[in-house]
């Protein structure tokens, strides 16, 4: 099927489960580009409910031609740090990296970004991903009954990513000052992540820069924080065997490769 046609019959699709979106749809011009946008739109706005199976074979379909024509970066043969042989630092886009799992930043509903097309890392991966996440999610919390607390973690399947699967954690959000509380919050994400995917027997993760961005947490605190959980854990004995702080902007880079003396 051609590649137009295929996100068309998706758009179609979807806007017979919501057609309140119809009159926003028809806004859209007729090109790949734009229609391409309406549908990640329309996958951020689709709430969780019973998936088709026409519609994830073509989802499935589209989402992993994505995949490889962006291309997967296998993180684990991306150069230690040299003086952290199980850590590397590794600038780009998350949802390329093939490890056992990447660490999503979430907020305490764990069901995605909603917002549609934004940049958040939340947005990145649930739309790289593919609806299934989202509903995999749902499926947590409903069990859950109630909010996802800070510095706690989820696992999921990673589905149309490189990643076998997803870590869930919800960073704190800084208002105003850093207090003590949100310092120890940020280093449970780490310490919840790296906990979970040892039990599951997982050997390579990537985190995000957990917190800062939106949620406010200074980069340069909050990446002294993340070494400092990391290298702790990384002293016992576990099944995890490389770490990547996979970062977005050249700040975060610089402060990471400082830090862990790598330049």
């Amino acid at each position: 099927m051609e590649h137009l046609e295929q996100i068309r019959q998706l758009n179609a699709m979807l806007l017979t489960e919501m057609p309140e979106y119809q009159p926003q749809a028809q806004k859209f011009p007729q090109d790949a580009a734009s229609q391409r946008r309406l549908l990640r739109s329309l996958m951020n706005v689709r709430p969780p409910m019973p998936l088709k199976r026409e519609f994830l074979a073509m989802q499935d379909d589209l989402l992993s031609a994505e995949r490889n024509s962006k291309g997967v970066v296998d993180g684990t043969a991306l150069p230690a740090v040299n003086s952290h042989p199980r850590i590397a630092v590794w600038k780009g886009d998350i949802t390329q990296l093939k490890v056992d799992a990447i660490v999503d930043a979430d907020n305490s509903a764990l069901l995605g970004c909603f917002c549609p097309c934004h940049g958040c890392i939340d947005n990145a991966i649930h739309s790289a991903a593919g609806l299934q996440l989202r509903d995999e999610c749902s499926q947590i919390m409903q069990a859950q009954g109630h909010p996802e607390p800070n510095g706690r973690a989820k696992l999921t399947k990673g589905y149309n990513l490189p990643a076998r699967y997803v870590l869930h954690t919800v960073g704190p959000i800084v208002q105003g000052r850093v207090t003590a509380r949100d310092r120890e919050e940020l280093a449970s994400c780490y310490r919840s992540c790296l906990e979970l995917a040892a039990e599951h027997g997982l050997e390579s993760i990537a985190f995000c820069c957990i917190s800062t961005g939106e949620f406010h947490f200074p980069n340069q605190e909050a990446a002294e924080i993340a070494i400092k959980t990391v290298t702790d854990f990384l002293r016992q004995d576990t099944s995890v065997k490389k770490v990547i702080f996979n970062v977005f902007k050249d700040i975060d880079e610089t402060i990471y490769r400082r830090i862990l003396g790598a330049g």
